[in-house]
């Protein structure tokens, strides 16, 4: 706050113990401590208040910003319900490709493993007599 070091508070002890005198100094020392104590929690309170006053307007900005800004719960909201339409999609998609592996694809010319061709002929084994 102030520059003063030891020896100016020397000097101004000094000066005030000629001018007061050593009967009144002890009395004026409390008193002077006293207001100086009034003096400091003043500033302290002063000081707080202007701390609650500042938050207190930050929170009023950030609320206002909020509310000027697209709500989190719409976002949620709106999140959910591509969720939930990409599901329903997903089980339709998956209940046709099940509908799908059950029945034979008629589109293409495949033929069962259980139908053998007319002009095959069963392999005959080999002699392995020596």
């Amino acid at each position: 706050m102030f520059d003063i070091g030891f020896w100016e508070l020397s000097l101004i002890g000094v000066i005030t113990l000629l001018v007061v005198g050593p009967e009144r100094l002890p009395r004026l020392a409390r008193t002077a401590g006293l207001w100086f104590g009034k003096a400091r929690y003043f500033v302290a309170s002063v000081k707080a208040d202007i701390d609650k006053e500042i938050r207190a307007d930050e929170l009023k900005r950030i609320m206002e910003e909020q509310a000027r800004s697209a709500g989190v719960h719409e976002i949620i909201e709106e999140t959910r319900g591509t969720l939930e339409k990409t599901r329903t999609e997903l089980e339709e998609t998956r209940s046709q490709l099940e509908t799908t592996a059950e029945t034979p694809n008629q589109s293409t010319n495949a033929v069962p493993a259980d139908d053998k061709p007319a002009d095959s002929t069963p392999p005959t084994p080999r002699d392995s007599t020596p």
